[in-house]
């Protein structure tokens, strides 16, 4: 199979990637598509790779109303993964979005049509036009019709009889680039375009007598058409941001400790590359040389650039700040967490919301029904009443153009792909439309323990002393001996000496116990730090009584032994994330109910719970975890009123769960299997985030609502005044361009709003 890449100009929805798609896997040539409509590139695998047969794909591309040229360049490298492993979705794809689908495009871009039976397209750049136009932007289709009808106004002002010949012919001539698409439109299959009932009423008010206005319904459905490209076009650059953040070079360093310049593509694992200040890091990797406060915002949301010291994980598209940085490579080029976030963002469009879904369902009766309506308004009252023909067929037209149901169907779609775009801006990854509602209405949320809940590992919590030494003195005798050991304990007993400034004695002879803990002299005492059981020591009371009071509270207690006598006893648990507690009272106040799931102990569960204010269960094997999740769900009711709850853990160890559940959410982000089994990424560990994206998809679900309520709402107004003659068809054309546009606008809020905190 050869694998060649296109660039087409003019993708601005799904339904554009829908019907590329549909009219491409028609062709025998074509094995595999994939159509990506945030990069505006068409990947095909084809059975041969002649000339003659790219020149024919490309000839179809340019029927179907995008410019296409086709590129062997590095985006073609990556062809093979992504359109072999994206031909399952497409017919999909291209089925839902044949039911609807708006295409909002902008208005310098080739045409394209509505996938829901009644398209819309937003052409410039005609050939025709190119003949006639004298000026030098000839795909200005609003300066061509206001052309045509000053020219048809100024012919009828100084040769009066001639007036409604010379505004007709203006008419008819604005309104040749909209009938020209209309037919290009009707032999691709799609009949019923906007453009093709903009034709039929211009036609029909030129021929009932209204040539003046038919030119005006052309004018202002070319500038309700610019304006709504625009708006359009603004969510579409929110998530095309993103394409921006890869640096355009890397300055790679050989094994000589040459520099060389090369695109980040050319990456291999294990290289080195070295990053100035003020330069953003072509691949993911670990800093291998040097220190710098690294700016993580395009990943994780965070405004403060963030310490990095050698061995600190770094991603592509960061950006350095202070220093100059070496970089080992270690995700090569279309691997890296910056292509996996835009690969997410891209792939959106396909996992569609169940409100979209149902909003395709709806267009495809909505469609013929008003069709049906101009119809009857146009032969019922003529015919069974006698009334004048003029008069009906012109409200007729009015009807048929108000009825285009282009807001409607894009009220869920650019809601979605606005509230996707700032979702990735602050670190928050959602696999499309479906995850993204489903999120706004859970009411559980059940968390993993550790790593999730808590930081994963242990940090000292308490200290007692039981002879003449201060908590300091025991303190910093434990650290020189846990010293020799990598023991997590004995990190955290070492990390806790160094927070406090302790200068720590000099250790001899030490040594760890096989099972027990540690053991060494200091200034000539022997001492062991460890369980007084495993080192055979006897405790006294008050030594046994503070150990055990601590373990109950799920602590892990270890006593500091001089000379076979304990002279301290040190307290060490998985603490709570700093922000846990933050994020739990937010998901509270949005009347979402956190649960922990755990397989610890009950008392260490219990603990944990009654410090952050949430229900538990505890002692869980991981199939128990799945069985907590199907109890959640019902809670006492019936399937068919079954509560969404979604699963929170860090991506690795809770696979199964993040999968059973309604939805799953990685915390903790960035591992391969968080990205694979979770629907949404919390691409920074930061637990108020899983509120944050809870509140955005609400937002989002609200906004849905309020662009489905426009859209029938003006329609139906205007649908009444129309068949009783209080609205013509200027007011036809700006109720159907200036829907859309509105409810573009109320979509992009969710892009503009501030970011949650």
């Amino acid at each position: 199979m050869h694998h060649r890449h296109w660039a087409v100009a003019g993708m601005d929805c799904g339904s554009c990637v829908a019907k590329i798609e549909k009219a491409l896997q028609r062709r025998e040539e074509v094995d595999c598509v994939d159509v990506s409509m945030m990069r505006e590139t068409v990947m095909l695998g084809l059975q041969n790779d002649r000339p003659q047969t790219r020149e024919d794909i490309s000839k179809t591309l340019g029927k179907l109303g995008y410019r296409a040229t086709e590129h062997d360049g590095r985006g073609a490298a990556q062809g093979k993964s992504a359109c072999c492993g994206g031909c399952g979705d497409a017919d999909a794809t291209a089925s839902d979005h044949d039911a609807a689908g708006d295409d909002h495009a902008s208005y310098n871009n080739a045409s394209h049509d509505h996938a829901h039976g009644l398209p819309h397209s937003h052409g410039g750049g005609l050939p025709l036009m190119r003949r006639f136009a004298p000026w030098p932007q000839a795909g200005d289709e609003i300066a061509w019709a206001a052309i045509c009808l000053l020219m048809g106004w100024a012919v009828g002002a100084f040769v009066p009889v001639a007036e409604p010949y010379a505004l007709s012919a203006g008419a008819i001539l604005a309104a040749l680039p909209v009938m020209k698409r209309a037919l290009q439109l009707a032999l691709n299959g799609a009949l019923f375009s906007i453009e093709f009932l903009m034709s039929v009423a211009v036609i029909g008010a030129v021929a009932i007598g209204d040539p003046l206005e038919a030119g005006m319904v052309v004018l202002l459905f070319a500038i309700g058409e610019s304006l709504e490209g625009v708006a359009a076009g603004q969510a579409r650059n929110g998530v095309k941001s993103l394409l921006k953040l890869s640096p355009e070079k890397a300055r790679r360093i050989a094994s000589d400790g040459t520099r060389q310049e090369v695109h980040p593509s050319a990456l291999a694992v294990d290289d080195s590359v070295e990053v100035r200040p003020g330069e953003r890091i072509p691949a993911d990797g670990v800093l291998s040389r040097g220190q710098a406060d690294i700016d993580n915002s395009h990943l994780t949301g965070e405004s403060v650039p963030v310490a990095c010291e050698e061995g600190s994980e770094v991603f592509a598209g960061a950006i350095v700040t202070d220093r100059p940085i070496e970089v080992k490579v270690t995700r090569a080029a279309g691997q890296t967490m910056l292509d996996r976030v835009i690969q997410l963002v891209e792939e959106s469009e396909k996992h569609k919301a169940p409100v979209e879904r149902f909003v395709a369902r709806f267009a495809r009766i909505y469609t013929p029904i008003i069709m049906g309506m101009a119809a009857l308004t146009v032969l019922v009252p003529p015919l069974l009443f006698g009334l004048a023909w003029q008069e009906w067929i012109y409200r007729g037209l009015a009807l048929l153009l108000i009825g285009c149901p282009c807001a409607l169907v894009i009220s869920t779609p650019a809601a979605v792909t606005s509230a996707l775009a700032r979702a990735a801006r602050i670190g928050l990854l959602v696999k499309g439309g479906a995850a993204l509602e489903t999120i706004g209405a859970v009411r559980k949320i059940a968390f993993d323990k550790t790593g999730t809940l808590t930081a994963g590992k242990p940090a000292l919590v308490g200290i007692a002393t039981f002879g003449a030494q201060t908590e300091d003195e025991v303190l910093a005798i434990a650290a020189a001996l846990e010293n020799v050991t990598s023991h997590p304990l004995a990190r955290a007993v070492v990390s806790a000496a160094e927070e406090r400034n302790l200068t720590l004695p000099e250790l001899a002879d030490g040594r760890t116990i096989a099972g027990a803990g540690v053991e060494g002299r200091v200034e000539g005492a022997y001492y062991q730090v460890g369980a007084p059981k495993r080192l055979k020591i006897d405790c006294d009371d008050a030594v046994t009584d503070w150990m055990n009071r601590e373990e109950d509270e799920g602590s892990t207690a270890i006593a500091v032994i001089r000379d076979d006598i304990v002279i301290g006893a040190l307290a060490l648990r998985d603490v709570p994330r700093e922000d846990a507690r933050k994020g739990l009272e937010m998901l509270n106040k949005l009347g979402v109910d956190p649960v922990m799931l755990t397989g610890d102990a009950k008392r260490v569960a219990q603990r944990l719970a009654a410090d952050l204010g949430m229900s538990y269960r505890a002692e869980l094997l991981p199939e128990d975890k799945l069985n907590a999740l199907k109890e959640l769900g019902t809670d006492g009711q019936t399937d068919d009123r079954r509560t969404t709850v979604a699963m929170v853990g860090d991506g690795i160890n809770d696979a199964p769960a993040l999968k059973a559940a309604d939805i799953g959410i990685a915390i903790g982000g960035g591992t391969d299997i968080a990205l694979e089994a979770a629907d949404a990424v919390i691409v920074k560990s930061r637990l108020t985030d899983v509120a944050v994206l809870v509140k955005l998809s609400r937002q989002a679900r609200r906004v849905i609502r309020e662009n489905i309520g426009l859209a029938l709402g003006l329609k139906g107004i205007f649908l009444i005044t129309s068949i009783l003659g209080m609205t013509g068809l200027w007011v036809a054309v700006l109720a159907d361009t200036g829907a859309t546009v509105l409810v573009t606008l109320n979509s992009l809020r969710l892009l503009w709003g501030r970011k949650e905190s």
